[in-house]
């Protein structure tokens, strides 16, 4: 007994629903349904009836899906979404008869005949390709400005503690200013803010108040720096000076040994006697004591010298073999300060002191230091704490002298004594005035120097 309606035959119901070869949707192609009635036997086309089953019957069955229209199946070889984009949004099959498409839906997701997406399926977008370029020019526009306000930073924390406490200004009777910058730096035998038991290992006694134990002119010029040592012993002229405390007015005191000058009001009246007697003006003025320069040379990890013969000096701690060796802040001390070790004491104490400050600031003023803050910043607080300048003096100046100490230890400058005539009273040296003036006019006209110092 046939369960399916009137006019369909099984072979009917197995065709209807299935794809065909023909390039044609088959909702396009006419599909005559045959009613078997009475008559000549002729069939007449009848409108597809609804699919009414049978109570117990069995629902047809969907045919299998052809291998072109299965879910995911791309004639190119290429991945398809697996759903379609039909009517069927649960993920059934859709032939696309219903809206005449064969490939592909007239939804978001499908392909279009070019194998491009229509839209996001499963796998989602493409990632964003990474724009290293940018990536790196962002780290370092980031790595310059923290440098740069590292810099900024460091140089003003180092300007401020600076100890700006010489009054230039307060020197009477100035020579004129030549070319060139004029340093002097003053090595006193200040023991500020030293222990007992620093004192005893120092070697520095404790007596009270500070003198002038080296001092020397250091000249930037367009020709190379030169280093001038002053003896302390230098017989020279006190002149008239205005108190730097009192501000009362001081008659000259006549010849007299250099470093009385300090001892009687301190460094604006050494700067007024050294430019009295020289007729060279001093553009700035650097003074360090003993604490200061021992806690330097150890905060930058030891000054390498070589010394060609070795002495020994009780009075100085000193005690050195020969040859190149590391000296540490205590070592350093005794070594610039020993004087009775040697035949011509003050002299060859002043060669001492200028082979070390150059070794010193050659070692000071590099990348390795200056690039690297464990070393910049121990070395800064260790000697800016101690170190003495003048009010007009800035940490960039104090570089620039750095740079010039270290170019005459490089080989483009000269290092030398202040002309000498011979002795004068009290043990005392004179300088010969002709080679002196000589010297002097060079300076100023920052020629190169070719004036020599006999002893």
């Amino acid at each position: 007994m046939n369960d399916w309606p009137d006019g369909w035959s099984h072979d009917d119901r197995n065709r209807y629903g299935r794809g065909s070869g023909s390039a044609e949707p088959e909702s396009a192609r006419a599909m005559p349904q045959v009613r078997r009635g009475s008559g000549r036997g002729s069939r007449q086309p009848q409108p597809p009836q609804p699919y009414a089953p049978r109570r117990g019957a069995v629902p047809p069955q969907a045919p299998p899906v052809p291998p072109q229209h299965a879910p995911g199946h791309d004639p190119y070889g290429r991945d398809q979404p697996q759903y379609g984009s039909g009517p069927y949004d649960d993920g059934g099959y859709d032939s696309g008869y219903n809206t005449g498409q064969v490939y592909g839906g007239g939804g978001g997701g499908g392909r279009d005949h070019g194998g491009r997406g229509g839209g996001q399926g499963p796998r989602g977008p493409r990632p964003t390709p990474v724009d290293w370029r940018r990536r790196i020019k962002i780290t370092a526009l980031t790595l310059v400005i923290v440098f740069l306000v590292t810099s900024v930073g460091t140089y003003f924390w180092a300007n401020s503690k600076l100890r700006g406490e010489v009054d230039l200004s307060k020197v009477i009777e100035r020579p004129e200013a030549g070319s060139g910058t004029n340093y002097l730096i003053v090595g006193s035998d200040s023991r500020e803010g030293m222990t007992d038991e620093q004192k005893k290992k120092l070697h520095t006694g404790s007596a009270e108040g500070k003198r002038t134990d080296s001092m020397m002119i250091l000249h930037d010029g367009s020709n190379g720096p030169t280093l001038i040592s002053l003896p302390r012993d230098s017989w020279v002229t006190i002149p008239s000076f205005k108190g730097s405390q009192s501000g009362k007015m001081f008659a000259a005191r006549g010849s007299s040994k250099l470093n009385a000058a300090y001892a009687m009001d301190g460094a604006e009246l050494l700067v007024r006697t050294i430019e009295y007697n020289t007729g060279l003006h001093i553009d700035h003025y650097v003074e360090i004591g003993f604490a200061g320069f021992a806690n330097i040379v150890d905060a930058i990890g030891g000054v390498e010298m070589n010394i060609p013969k070795a002495f020994k000096d009780k009075k100085s701690g000193a005690d050195f073999q020969a040859g190149t060796q590391t000296l540490n802040g205590e070592q350093a001390l005794a070594f610039v300060r020993t004087r009775y070790a040697f035949a011509n004491s003050d002299l060859d104490r002043t060669k001492n002191q200028q082979k070390f400050l150059a070794a010193l600031a050659s070692q000071t003023a590099t990348p390795g230091t200056v690039l690297n803050p464990f070393k910049l910043y121990p070395t800064m607080s260790a000697g800016l704490d101690t170190l003495i300048v003048d009010k007009d003096m800035s940490l960039w100046d104090l570089g620039q002298m750095f740079f010039a100490m270290k170019g005459v230890m490089g080989g483009d400058g000269k290092s030398m004594n202040m002309p000498l005539s011979g002795s004068a009273p009290q043990g005392s040296l004179q300088w010969d005035k002709a080679k002196v003036q000589q010297l002097v006019q060079q300076l100023k006209n920052d020629d190169k120097v070719t004036v020599s110092a006999d002893r």
